[in-house]
């Protein structure tokens, strides 16, 4: 198991490029399966969720050529089906949320799927009614294996058909749209979600030969196709890192430029950041956040106290939360961080507190923080990271921390960010990976 060890109190200063997006990685490559044609994607980031991905579909048969660093070109054109019904490739399934998206294509393509309930970060409830209920609707038949958690799925024929989803679930939305591209007929989503890398996923499959209307909004009309071709892809900056550069660039920044971000696909996250007092200066393509002396949490315009709260893009995403968390924990003033979605995302808070932050945990879902203002220095402690963005949140405290701080289980920041602690040391960061047995 491998770790960080952290010294803090060292400011970053200079230029940081953000990796491909993570989240729009693992939906286009699930659609790679739905042409024999080769399909080639940029800016992939290797990561491990992605690199895993990837894996996954060269044991499914798929020809998986590397053109250069990020640049891969995928041809789908034998599965291995034999594979597809395998032990291996329903224990790969369990270790790995995005292969659920892989349900889709995997129908459309063979006529019927066996899915294991897929892994990922432990924070909450994750259901996946959504994506049974949008593929059941185009014709598909569920039944589930309680005794091996497994779901298997099987279409004679995919038809098109009008749905309300009961929530805007990013990954059920791509799932749906995946399979209802090739589906006889016509396919409308109500409450679909709009993210940019939803948007990025149907002007893939649009490229491809898919006729989909209502591209960035929740009201998606599909019209099917008989066939998909291969096409070109790139994949957008992670906006998710962007935001997490930006709070580093805030507790411990001398002048951070943020280079390539793609700023019309960022959404609210620079004005939340704002809200808390932070000078962000948009530039071209880039962002540059200068020194923060002090920054002060605003109110309302009625005054009342300022809550923080994720939600449906274009909202805020829940990935950034606990970032926002532990960059408040130095303001000056105080917030609420409210957390909807996922009951066991605010847990890390009492290694923060153990760190000297002032921070309320009134339940699962909600966190006041209040701010030190730099009055108050963290101290360094030993932590364990329990996600992928909760990892880097305490990564983000021990860079600003007095003292040499350790992050066990680093693996979890890993699985969301490319090369890390090689790409902060290069802006001044003191961190060190070690492997333990």
């Amino acid at each position: 198991m491998a770790s960080f060890i952290i010294e803090g109190g060292h400011r970053l200063q200079g230029d940081i490029t953000p990796q491909g997006a993570k989240n729009e990685a693992l939906q286009v490559l699930c659609a790679v399966l739905l042409t024999c044609e080769p399909v080639r994607i940029k800016n992939i980031p290797d990561i491990a969720d992605v690199n895993n991905q990837i894996q996954l579909l060269r044991d499914m048969g798929v020809e998986v050529v590397k053109n250069a660093q990020h640049d891969y070109t995928f041809t789908a054109t034998r599965l291995d089906d034999q594979y597809l019904c395998s032990p291996s490739f329903i224990e790969r399934c369990r270790q790995l949320r995005g292969s659920v998206m892989m349900l889709g294509p995997l129908l459309v393509r063979r006529g019927k799927a066996i899915m294991a309930k897929p892994g990922g970060d432990q924070i909450g409830r994750r259901r996946l009614d959504t994506h049974f209920h949008g593929i059941r609707q185009l014709g598909g038949r569920f039944i589930y294996d309680e005794a091996q958690h497994l779901y298997n799925v099987e279409a004679e024929q995919l038809t098109g058909s009008y749905m309300l989803l009961d929530e805007a679930s990013v990954t059920g939305t791509a799932n749906i749209i995946m399979t209802a591209v090739l589906a006889k007929g016509t396919t409308t989503i109500y409450n679909a979600a709009c993210e940019p890398y939803i948007q990025q996923l149907c002007r893939m499959l649009c490229r491809m030969g898919a006729h989909i209307e209502g591209i960035g909004s929740n009201l998606l009309t599909i019209e099917g196709a008989t066939t998909l071709h291969g096409t070109e892809h790139t994949i957008l900056p992670d906006m998710i890192e962007v935001g997490s550069f930006i709070g580093m660039a805030a507790m411990v920044g001398d002048g951070v430029r943020i280079r390539h971000v793609a700023p019309q696909h960022l959404g609210i996250i620079p004005a939340t950041f704002r809200r808390l007092g932070i000078s962000i200066e948009t530039d071209g393509e880039d962002l540059f956040v200068p020194r923060q002396e002090h920054y002060e949490i605003e109110s309302f315009i009625d005054g009342s106290f300022m809550t923080i709260s994720d939600a449906p893009w274009p909202g805020l995403t829940p990935d950034l939360l606990s970032v926002l968390l532990v960059v408040s924990s130095q303001a000056k003033g105080s917030v609420l961080i409210h957390q909807k979605m996922f009951e066991s995302r605010l847990f890390f808070v009492d290694k923060l507190i153990d760190m000297g932050a002032q921070i309320i945990l009134c339940d699962p879902h909600r966190a006041v923080v209040v701010g030190h203002d730099h009055q108050r220095q963290l101290h360094a402690g030993r932590m364990t990271s329990p996600d992928i963005r909760a990892g880097i949140a305490l990564l983000i405290a021990a860079m600003s921390a007095q003292g040499t701080s350790r992050i066990d289980n680093i693996g979890q920041i890993d699985r969301g960010y490319e090369n890390i602690e090689a790409r902060l040391c290069a802006l001044g960061a003191k961190i060190k990976r070690v492997e333990t047995p």
